[in-house]
């Protein structure tokens, strides 16, 4: 049987006048009550299930891998050092501080908790404050197996505590998170070395040369580690809110919402679950899959189909974040979303309001003045659109899919450069504090 870690945590009361209009509408408009009602369910399961599922992926992470083991350390029945909470936060992992007591806040405040013992990372995983992280333990408090969730990635927190610790921010992408270092420390990497026909030393290189805020889902695809340039093969990780109305959801295309959920949650995450993409037989592209399997994939028990629906609408529903006001130049910006909109020729392919364009929203390296390395990796050998609001929240690790551009000037002067647009000092400086505004 297989098992799903999900543990709810209770949400916020819904607003009073919500509540109101509820109980005045379910009398006057019960079809629109009903929807309503229905609305909410599903944004309350889909928030449980990004931030709280593990889609049984324990199986891998914890009983096939032993990543939990280097986490205790072998004082408390692991492997090696064990993490620390300092190390943890220092490698991007995250604590939510209302998961909390008052009493473990009051006490890190006042500098009375050890942040340099593995013993207090599984305290702090007792307590769910791990962001993406579950813990799992026997009666005896023993560390015995751990999963991930959604929210590992695509969460963070607002720092309010202190550094990397905070109230948590859905959909925001963690480009502080080292993945591939995290799961280089798993003292059971031959499975992940025999799915990629290498070994253990390799893999381990490969996923400590992916750095801060990268990932690499089509390495287990296609077995590319690195770009001809020498350069990993990982990607950043892309931010999960503002997709409303967006056609495709990653860097290039794979799919929509619900096709790169079941993706990740069944063949990233190692989640039970089942997935279906025969795009993946082909074996010249992606030799990893085919070999694998991947296209046709269907656990005995699913743990992932059914939490799909409310987890897309949930995803659906993450706000865009506003940018701080002293962020940017108002009247520059004013100037710039001019030029965006007219001489600098942006909105041709970012299209207000969704800032991608709203149906096909792909295009050739060759359209964008870049190399086809990346897109080749995926079906239909395109780049999407990236839609561009928050873009002020995910600067960290450079702009475009690989982090190519390390600034947004840098990102204007190509596309300057590219289709000749004659932009001049002032214009760029202007677009600039467009994009930083949006």
């Amino acid at each position: 049987m297989g098992m799903c870690v999900m543990k709810t945590r209770t949400i916020a009361a819904l607003p009073l006048s919500f509540l109101i209009w509820a109980t005045a509408g379910a009398t006057d408009f019960p079809n629109d009550f009903s929807t309503e009602a229905h609305a909410v369910r599903l944004v309350h399961e889909g928030r449980n299930t990004f931030r709280f599922a593990t889609f049984g992926d324990e199986a891998f992470w914890g009983d096939g891998i032993g990543l939990h083991l280097a986490l205790a350390g072998v004082d408390n029945g692991g492997v090696g050092p064990g993490v620390s909470p300092k190390t943890a936060l220092a490698v991007g992992l995250k604590v939510d501080v209302d998961a909390l007591p008052r009493a473990l806040q009051r006490a890190l405040a006042h500098g009375k908790v050890d942040l340099d013992s593995p013993a207090t990372t599984l305290e702090l995983l007792k307590l769910d404050a791990v962001i993406g992280v579950t813990g799992i333990f026997d009666d005896k408090g023993t560390l015995t197996s751990m999963g991930i969730q959604c929210a590992l990635c695509h969460s963070t927190v607002d720092d309010s505590f202190s550094s990397g610790i905070g109230h948590r921010r859905d959909g925001w992408a963690n480009r502080d998170l080292n993945v591939g270092a995290i799961v280089a420390l798993a003292p059971r990497l031959e499975s992940v070395a025999s799915l990629l026909g290498t070994n253990v030393a390799t893999v381990r290189a490969v996923l400590n040369s992916w750095g801060p805020g990268r990932f690499d889902a089509e390495l287990f695809i296609d077995g590319k580690a690195f770009r001809p340039d020498g350069k990993s093969a990982s990607v950043l990780i892309p931010p999960a809110f503002g997709l409303a109305g967006v056609n495709l959801h990653t860097w290039t295309g794979w799919g929509g919402v619900s096709h790169w959920n079941a993706f990740v949650a069944t063949l990233e995450m190692h989640g039970q679950g089942t997935f279906f993409d025969p795009r993946l037989d082909d074996a010249t592209r992606f030799p990893v899959a085919a070999r694998a399997g991947f296209g046709h994939v269907q656990a005995e028990e699913d743990l992932i189909t059914p939490l799909l629906p409310a987890l897309q609408i949930y995803q659906l529903t993450l706000p865009v974040p506003q940018a701080p006001r002293n962020s940017y130049d108002r009247f520059a910006a004013k100037r710039g979303e001019s030029l965006f909109n007219g001489k600098a020729k942006c909105s041709g392919c970012h299209v207000p309001p969704l800032y991608t364009e709203p149906g096909w929203n792909m295009h050739t390296g060759a359209e964008i003045g870049i190399d086809e390395f990346q897109a080749s990796r995926a079906p239909d050998g395109r780049y999407r659109t990236s839609p561009l609001r928050g873009l002020w929240t995910h600067t960290t690790g450079g702009f475009y899919h690989d982090g190519r551009f390390a600034t947004l000037p840098d990102v204007v002067n190509h596309y300057d450069s590219r289709f000749a647009l004659g932009l001049s000092g002032r214009e760029k400086n202007d677009l600039v504090e467009f994009l930083k505004s949006l």
